[in-house]
C-alpha cells in the first residue's frame, strides 16, 4: 500500500489522530511530525503538579518513538511545516524538503494571546502554552519575589494557585468584575475569588492593564489604566489564546477564528481534517464552537481518522472541561449558556453542584469537589435525561435511578 497519512502536530489531538487511524485498521505510512524537539506530552498538568514539582517531567509523556515506532508511526521532531501545497498533496517544511501526502491531517494547535500594550516583551513577562513556557515560569518562580497574573481565566487562576503553594505573593489583574467571566457563572466566580484570597492572592477587578515597566530589560512592575502600579518580577499572561490557523488560511482552507470542521473533523477540503485546539466547529444550526480540553482533542482526533479512511464517526459527546486550584477541583459538564434556572445541590465539607436548566431541560452541571455528581451528570445530558430541578436541588434524592 503506498498510502501515506501525515499528521501536522503531536500534541494530544495529532497522536489520537496517528493511533486511531490504526486502530481503524489503516495499514499505509504514518507520519506524525512534532514542531517541538519532545514526543508527546500532557499539557494540562504544566500550569499544576509539574509546576508544583508534584509531577516527574517523564511522567507527562504519552507515548515515545519506540512506543510508535511499535505501532509503525514514524514520529519526527522538530518538524515545521511552512505550506501545504494542496494541488500537489504535498507539504514544505522549514527545513526545505517537501513531503507528500494521499491524506493530511493538521493538530497545531493553538497559541497564547500577547497584549499590545508596552513593555510586553520584557524578560520575565511569561505565558503558558508549552513545555518551554513552564520551564522557563518554573525557573522565573525560584527566585521571584512578585508575581502578578494578569487574565482571571483558568490558566492564570492556575498558576496563581500554584505560586501561592510555592509561598509567593501572588496578585491576580481582571479586567472584568469577575474570574473565568467567559467560562463559568457567577456563584463559582465568586466561590473561587473568596478561595484565591483566603489564601493571600490580592485580586484586583476592573482594572485594565496599560503598559508594563522595566529596569535593564527585565519587568519590574504592572500599571493599569488608572495608574496603579504593581511591582513584579514575574509577569503570567492569561489572557486567552489563538488557534492557530494560519498554514490552513494560507492554503486556502476555510478559518473563522480557528480551522473550521464538521462533526467528523473534516475541513473545506475533503482530503484533509484537523483536530484540537486549533478547530472551530460548525454545528448543523451554524453556530460556531470552538473548545479547548483533552477530551475535544481525544473525540475529534477520533472522528477525524475515520474521516480520512472515508468514515462516518461524527464526535457528538457533551463536552467537558475541569480545573484544579488548590484542593478544588472545578468539573464541568455542557455548556451554561442561556440557563434560565440553576439549582445548587449541596455536597458536605462545603463541595456543591450547580444544576442548569433551559426551558425545563438539563444543558450543564458545574462541579465543585464531587467527581460523581459531574461523571453522572455526563451521563445525564448524553442520555437526554432531565432531573427535575426539585430532584436536583435535593442531596438525597437518587439521580442515577434516571439512567436506570
Amino acid at each position: 500500500m503506498n498510502e501515506k497519512m501525515i499528521i501536522v502536530g503531536a500534541g494530544q489531538a495529532g497522536l489520537q489522530i496517528a493511533e486511531s487511524l490504526r486502530m481503524e485498521g489503516f495499514g499505509g505510512a504514518i507520519e506524525l511530525l512534532a514542531g517541538e524537539k519532545l514526543p508527546p506530552y500532557q499539557r494540562p498538568p504544566l500550569s499544576k503538579a509539574w509546576l508544583q514539582g508534584d509531577l516527574a517531567e517523564d511522567r507527562l509523556f504519552l507515548r515515545g518513538a519506540e512506543a510508535l515506532a511499535a505501532k509503525n508511526i514514524d514520529l519526527r521532531l522538530g518538524a515545521v511545516v511552512t505550506e501545504i501545497d494542496r494541488a500537489g498533496k504535498a507539504l514544505r517544511l522549514a527545513d526545505g524538503s517537501t513531503l507528500a501526502y494521499s491524506g493530511l491531517a493538521l493538530a497545531i494547535g493553538a497559541r497564547a494571546r500577547r497584549p499590545a500594550f508596552p513593555g510586553a516583551d520584557l524578560a520575565g513577562v511569561c505565558v503558558l502554552r508549552d513545555m518551554a513556557d513552564a520551564r522557563e515560569i518554573s525557573r522565573r518562580m525560584d527566585k521571584a519575589r512578585h508575581v502578578v497574573v494578569i487574565g482571571g481565566g483558568f490558566i492564570g487562576l492556575e498558576v496563581a494557585a500554584t505560586a501561592r503553594k510555592r509561598a509567593l505573593p501572588v496578585i491576580v489583574i481582571e479586567e472584568l468584575d469577575r474570574l473565568m467571566a467567559r467560562a463559568v457563572t457567577p456563584r463559582l466566580s465568586l466561590f473561587f475569588a473568596d478561595v484565591h484570597r483566603a489564601r493571600g492572592v490580592d485580586v484586583v477587578f476592573g482594572a485594565r492593564v496599560a503598559a508594563l515597566e522595566g529596569r535593564d530589560g527585565a519587568v519590574t512592575a504592572v500599571v493599569t489604566a488608572t495608574g496603579q502600579k504593581f511591582p513584579a518580577d514575574l509577569v503570567i499572561l492569561g489572557i486567552g489564546a489563538i488557534a492557530n490557523d494560519q498554514l490552513a488560511a494560507a492554503a486556502g482552507l476555510e478559518v473563522a477564528r480557528g480551522i473550521v470542521v464538521d462533526s467528523c473533523g473534516r475541513t473545506s477540503d475533503p482530503q484533509i481534517v484537523a483536530a484540537g485546539d486549533c478547530t472551530v466547529f460548525r454545528r448543523d444550526d451554524g453556530k460556531m464552537l470552538r473548545f479547548e480540553s483533552v477530551q475535544n482533542a481525544v473525540e475529534q482526533g477520533k472522528a477525524a481518522a475515520a474521516a480520512l479512511l472515508g468514515r462516518e464517526k461524527p464526535f457528538h459527546a457533551t463536552p467537558w472541561f475541569w480545573s484544579d486550584q488548590y484542593e478544588f477541583k472545578l468539573q464541568m459538564a455542557g455548556l451554561s449558556e442561556g440557563f434560565d434556572i440553576c439549582v445548587e445541590r449541596p455536597g458536605s465539607g462545603g463541595t456543591f453542584s450547580l444544576f442548569y436548566y433551559r426551558d425545563g431541560r438539563l444543558i450543564a452541571v458545574d462541579s465543585v469537589n464531587r467527581p460523581g455528581d459531574h461523571l453522572l451528570a455526563r451521563k445525564l445530558l448524553d442520555a437526554g435525561v432531565s432531573p427535575t430541578p426539585a430532584l436536583a436541588a435535593d442531596p438525597t434524592g437518587d439521580l442515577r435511578a434516571l439512567l436506570r
